[in-house]
């Protein structure tokens, strides 16, 4: 019973910051851009609930407003990372011989630079903005899909059915297609609803460096970043904002142990 509240409140976490995303004008009524600086620095209360920031915006209303471009970038990251991971591994584990050595040295080599690195190096390539901060992200997680992909793919690939649909004349791309693909993408989305959480921190942290969106954008890292030399007077500008992160990297965690279990 306590494992499935658990889940059941993920879900919630998640769903919430999906409305926000989706419909912010339900949630508040505040500009999250406009201030008003006779009220900067107020402390939570019923007019402000988490308070508002060094030049009177309204803090809750700027992380409804900001959840578009976390949850969007993040979308965008496990995109990149799924797809052509996905793809790298059913290529790896189906063909086999050269073409799989050379896939998983490279994955290797990938895997061996920390996420944040990679990240950091592509955004230097592409140059800062949230959209190029979100492909960072996706890039940097193509290793773990395509590992993960690749396995699953030579354990279905060896299974009796799909021997069976070899056996009784089924053409390569159609059995993989129908059968391997469908098999093999179990663990691939729960790893995928984990990413999802890792790629909203990893986005958090590179806008807190200052890689993401451009200030007045409300995005959660750079909330936080903004917050910080407040952070010894108004606790709530970092606090607040980095507990809504906390608890969305925990729900889609939570969400993804729970697909793992089912698979």
């Amino acid at each position: 019973m306590r494992r499935r509240g658990g889940l059941v409140l993920a879900w919630a976490v998640i769903g919430l910051a999906l409305f926000w995303a989706v419909v912010p004008g339900l949630f508040t009524g505040y500009d999250p851009i406009a201030g008003v600086p006779a009220e900067k620095l107020q402390a939570p209360s019923a007019y402000h609930l988490f308070g508002t920031d060094a030049v009177g915006r309204d803090l809750f209303a700027r992380v409804v407003h900001g959840s578009v471009h976390s949850l969007s970038g993040a979308f965008v990251a496990v995109a990149v990372g799924l797809v052509l991971g996905t793809l790298l591994g059913l290529l790896a584990g189906s063909v086999g011989g050269v073409p799989d050595e050379a896939v998983m040295r490279i994955v290797d080599v990938l895997l061996s630079v920390p996420g944040l690195l990679l990240a950091l190096t592509v955004i230097i390539l592409l140059g800062p903005g949230t959209v190029n901060v979100a492909i960072a992200v996706g890039v940097g997680s193509v290793a773990a899909f395509a590992r993960l992909s690749r396995s699953e793919v030579v354990r279905v690939r060896r299974t009796d059915y799909v021997e069976a649909a070899f056996g009784s004349g089924g053409r390569f791309p159609a059995v993989l297609w129908r059968h391997i693909l469908p098999n093999s993408l179990g663990p691939v989305i729960a790893l995928a609803a984990l990413q999802f959480g890792m790629a909203i921190l990893a986005i958090s942290t590179l806008g807190f460096l200052g890689y993401g969106a451009e200030p007045p954008t409300p995005e959660w890292g750079l909330l936080i970043s903004e917050g910080r030399n407040y952070l010894a007077t108004s606790w709530w500008l970092t606090t607040l904002p980095g507990a809504v992160v906390v608890a969305v990297v925990l729900a889609a965690g939570r969400i993804s142990r729970s697909i793992g279990r089912h698979e």
